[in-house]
């Protein structure tokens, strides 16, 4: 599976690899190359997963505010729901991302 921002990958993973929660695939945060992504301070607590981090995405200098988020010390809620350890997956924004094969 690949997540596609203006033209460039910026996410590849095996399907294994991925969680689908909520209609969002999560992808391991490994699976992005070093510098694709900036801490943001936009705030977000999900009830059953926990405090998010959201993400921009820079592709060819161009910053995407908020592109991407993830539960870094998800609550142990989300581990019960989905059955596995999401701190270290990512999904992304589909207004601004594209995810498919």
């Amino acid at each position: 599976m690949k997540a596609v921002l203006a033209g460039t990958v910026i996410a590849e993973a095996d399907d294994a690899d991925l969680i689908s929660i909520e209609g969002n695939w999560y992808f391991p945060l490994s699976s992005v190359p070093d510098g694709v992504l900036l801490t943001s301070p936009t705030p977000y607590t999900c009830p059953w997963k926990g405090e998010a981090q959201y993400y921009s995405a820079v592709v060819d200098g161009e910053t995407h505010a908020d592109a991407a988020w993830g539960y870094p010390n998800p609550y142990p809620s989300a581990f019960e729901r989905v059955g596995k350890d999401i701190s270290a997956h990512i999904a992304f924004d589909p207004r601004q991302v594209e995810v498919g094969p």
